[in-house]
């Protein structure tokens, strides 16, 4: 194949290329947003442009299969509390972040996670008057499932709305009121910049697409539109919506969004201990709340299969979960199984779940949206989800092997910013996971990050290099050796280090560079 006289062909070469197709290729050639040719160095063809990589690995781009990216943006531009590890580390951080401020500003930050902390207290809203100077104060936990505020802030919201409470940590639906505000506050301008912040600093991370998930009570309809409509001006991740309003099957549509799923919520999350359980938490008086009925699921999937949309659900919680999947079947008896399958619903999170849970997944072919990093950061004999459930339950948290296991369809994301984007750290700890039955190949890992984002969202063609594809892909820097082609990301042993992450050089997108170490 000649080169494009319309776009310019380029040649990458002297690489170490990831592919089931052409294994041990070192060249691909780039050509109209395809790659046109796969193979050795010593018989590639002319090219208008060369990239010797010099021993890089080139391997499929990432999707993150979950994200908020005005959230997201607004942690790396403002207030990180992801380090803090006690209440005055938190005070002190809204204190500098503050003095910065104009004095009617909203002081806006995310990170907080009480379950690490010595003193598992959070500051109260008098604390945060006083930290902030008397402005209003919304201060998301790492779950984003509930926030402390300042008064100011509490005074907006009714004391009979549930999750309210006088100390200013609040939950449910109070939690939802004052996110409104707070985000409310922020101007378009300001929206644009963190959106966009997201996107590049995802661009840098070798990840070409994310799935958006927005809907009431996590984003507002102008915003989600606005961020769908970015990467349209150029270099930057295709963004995949997904808004997740009960019912709302056409107006997904109508919004731009792929699915009318992702953040619905059937429950909330463990952190906040509105995770939906089927036995209580041992560290509070509650086994977390459902937010859906069974109908109410059937009754939107169904509407989603009317519509020709994917449908979904948030569902941490084993209680949640079985709700979800009762719905499903109250869907097919409707529809008919096969017309549902086709669909390819997809359930976010799925932390808490037994075979007979795992057995209806496969059931209605539902696509397993999970994010490994949580086992990572809460799992394990000491970790938040010991606390809240047990080691027992904790240790059987998060079954990334169990769902492989049995072919349930595997999509790896962040939940960024509840946990950072981090793509070969999540497939690190899918690979590490602290129960070692629930551990994935590398292998398996990486398609999960990779092609199974691009399923997910209904482009089965992306996600792998071979002639003919789209030329969607990173270039990486690996310090260690390759094992089966991929970068080894978990010691030998406990007593050894971890090794050194790749490091991104280039992202190529449909043959366009969105991201170059150079010009960063």
């Amino acid at each position: 194949m000649t080169p494009s006289a319309m776009t310019p062909s380029t040649l990458y070469r002297n690489g170490r290329i990831y592919s089931a197709s052409v294994p041990g290729s070192t060249a691909l050639l780039v050509t109209d947003g395809r790659i046109a040719w796969l193979g050795a160095d010593t018989g590639a063809p002319a090219a208008d442009r060369v990239v010797d990589v010099a021993g890089a690995l080139i391997a499929p781009a990432f999707v993150d299969a979950h994200v908020h990216a005005f959230d997201t943006g607004l942690t790396l531009l403002g207030l990180d509390l992801a380090a803090t590890r006690s209440r005055e580390d938190v005070l002190d951080a809204v204190r500098r972040h503050a003095a910065d401020l104009p004095g009617d500003a909203v002081v806006v930050g995310h990170g907080w996670d009480e379950s690490g902390w010595v003193d598992q207290r959070p500051p109260a809203a008098a604390e945060l008057d006083r930290a902030a100077g008397g402005r209003m104060v919304y201060l998301s936990q790492a779950s984003v499932h509930s926030a402390i505020v300042s008064s100011p802030l509490l005074a907006r919201v009714s004391p009979d709305v549930p999750g309210y409470a006088s100390d200013g940590w609040l939950r449910r639906d109070a939690h939802h009121v004052v996110r409104g505000i707070a985000h409310g506050s922020i101007g378009a301008t300001q929206r644009r910049r963190a959106q966009e912040t997201a996107l590049r600093h995802a661009a840098s991370l070798g990840i070409a697409a994310v799935h958006e998930c927005g809907g009431p009570g996590t984003s507002d309809e102008e915003g989600f539109q606005a961020l769908l409509a970015l990467p349209a001006e150029g270099d930057l991740p295709e963004v995949y919506g997904y808004w997740g309003e009960l019912g709302a099957a056409a107006k997904a549509r109508e919004l731009g969004a792929v699915g009318a799923g992702g953040d619905l919520y059937a429950d909330g999350a463990l952190g906040s201990h509105t995770a939906h359980l089927r036995s209580p938490y041992l560290d509070a008086d509650t086994s977390g709340h459902g937010y859906v009925s069974a109908e109410q699921v059937a009754k939107h999937l169904v509407g989603c299969v009317r519509e020709g949309v994917q449908g979904g659900f948030h569902a941490i919680g084993d209680a949640a979960i079985g709700t979800v999947l009762d719905g499903f079947g109250l869907a097919a008896r409707q529809v008919g199984i096969d017309a549902l399958r086709a669909g390819r619903h997809r359930i976010e999170h799925l932390e808490i779940l037994d075979r007979d849970l795992i057995r209806g997944l496969v059931e209605y072919g539902i696509t397993a949206s999970v994010q490994p990093a949580f086992d990572r950061l809460w799992g394990g004999e000491h970790g938040m989800y010991a606390q809240r459930l047990g080691v027992a339950r904790s240790l059987e948290s998060n079954p990334l092997g169990a769902l492989a296991g049995v072919g349930v369809a595997l999509a790896f994301g962040s939940d960024s910013p509840v946990t950072p984007l981090d793509p070969w750290g999540t497939i690190r700890a899918a690979a590490t996971h602290h129960n070692p039955v629930y551990r994935v190949s590398t292998r398996t890992a990486f398609a999960a990050h990779s092609r199974g984002g691009w399923r997910a969202a209904g482009l089965d063609a992306d996600g792998r290099l071979a002639p003919g594809t789209s030329a969607t892909f990173a270039v990486w820097d690996v310090a260690g050796p390759l094992q089966g082609g991929l970068p080894v990301l978990a010691p030998d042993s406990p007593e050894e280090s971890a090794p050194a992450l790749p490091v991104c050089r280039r992202t190529v997108l449909r043959g366009e560079v969105i991201y170059d170490v150079e010009d960063a």
